[in-house]
């Protein structure tokens, strides 16, 4: 019984033994074939990417100091009443543009025009006993005490006269300034009190935008100076002015100053209330590194460019020494990824403050297509604009 026990535990065993060899066999197989697919993969020869070059440049800008703006109207009011009544006519049409000075509106007045007519007869009547008065009074039969009364009703017809005629008149309401007007708010037959809307009106042309600049920038502008500005509202479009105004106290709350600049808005582009991107042109001027925005590589772990040298320059400072597996054809440039700090964006041109040296050549297409040490073709017959203001082609 015990030798049949012994039997069986050394064939389990033997049984064991063999299950694990033929796994272990399976399993290392399945690990080289992944190894060598691996080595096959990181020594593949890819073929090289066409791409378009620039060089870097060094350019002079001058310094500008931004803020983002709100355009405001030369003048800008709602038009309203003076007085209260039915609208009688309405003599404008909803965004048109109006004359100072120009009619607008008017309420009907008729109980204020019934009451003239009564102070115009109460008029001549003082008119006529002033004269009987003073004939009398050179004859010695009237009294200076019944003249000067004669003639004191006299002046206060004429004074009830004018204020009911101003009355009257604040029942026309006319465009206090040249403008544009907007919506219209009342309608024929409405009745209105003092002081309610009758229609907006915007001087636009100039206009003026309000920004802030840090209390730090306060010596560095002063009256005169340029400002350029650009509205998303208007895209592609630069408009340029000058400083006309600069409060000349601190907020305490954020540590600003308000500052306001007059541009020429003849087309009336700019509308007020909208936002702006302001640069106030500083007359110090810096040397800076520009490449081409379509040759940097954004990412949230940094900004990129691939710097484009001839292949064996580009392999001897590469800072990894890693085996190139031969190809066929060796590639004549090669692309270096180089991580760059990026400053100030101007048009098509952005300026790196770190990375990279003047008449480094960059790639400025095909970004996707590149990896680091990776082969390139480079074909610029069609290169790309570099304009530090550019506009869309709408032709």
């Amino acid at each position: 019984m015990a030798l049949a026990r012994q039997l069986f535990n050394r064939r389990m065993m033997w049984m064991l033994l063999g299950c694990l060899v033929v796994f272990g066999g399976i399993f290392g197989f399945k690990f080289f074939g992944r190894y060598m697919m691996n080595q096959f993969m990181d020594n593949m020869s890819l073929p090289p990417a066409t791409v378009t070059t620039a060089p870097v440049e060094q350019q002079r800008w001058q310094t500008r100091l931004s803020a983002v703006g709100s355009m405001r109207a030369i003048n800008g009011v709602n038009v309203t009443t003076q007085a209260q009544g039915e609208v009688k006519a309405i003599y404008f049409e909803s965004g048109q543009f109006v004359d100072k000075g120009a009619l607008l509106a008017e309420l009907s007045a008729l109980p204020e025009t019934a009451q003239i007519e009564v102070l115009e007869a109460e008029r001549r009547l003082a008119e006529r006993d002033f004269k009987r008065i003073s004939a009398l009074y050179k004859k010695g039969v009237a009294t200076l005490r019944e003249l000067d009364q004669a003639q004191a009703t006299q002046d206060q017809v004429l004074a009830n006269l004018a204020v009911q005629r101003a009355t009257i008149s604040e029942r026309s309401i006319t465009a206090p300034f040249s403008g544009q007007l907007g919506i219209r708010q009342v309608d024929l037959g409405q009745n209105v009190a003092p002081g309610d809307p009758v229609v907006s009106l915007q001087q636009l042309h100039p206009i003026y935008v309000d920004f802030s600049l840090s209390e730090q920038d306060f010596s560095r502008v002063k009256e005169g100076q340029g400002v350029e500005l650009t509205a998303a509202a208007i895209p592609g479009q630069n408009f340029s002015g000058r400083i006309t105004a600069i409060d000349p106290s601190i907020d305490p709350a954020n540590r600003t100053f308000l500052l306001q600049a007059t541009l020429q808005n003849p087309e009336r582009k700019l509308r007020p209330g909208m936002f702006a991107d302001v640069a106030v042109k500083v007359e110090k001027f810096r040397s800076v590194l520009v490449v081409p925005r379509t040759a940097i590589s954004f990412a949230p772990y940094g900004n990129a460019v691939f710097i484009v040298r001839p292949a064996k320059s580009a392999l001897a400072e590469s800072t990894n020494n890693k085996a190139v597996a031969p190809s066929a054809q060796a590639p004549q440039w090669i692309a270096v990824k180089r991580f760059v700090k990026t400053g100030e964006e101007r048009g098509d041109l952005i300026e790196i403050i770190e990375g990279v040296r003047e008449g480094e050549q960059v790639a400025t297409s095909g970004l996707l297509k590149l990896r680091n040490e990776g082969g390139v073709i480079i074909n610029n017959t069609s290169p790309l604009p570099e304009n530090l203001n550019p506009t869309p082609d709408n032709s």
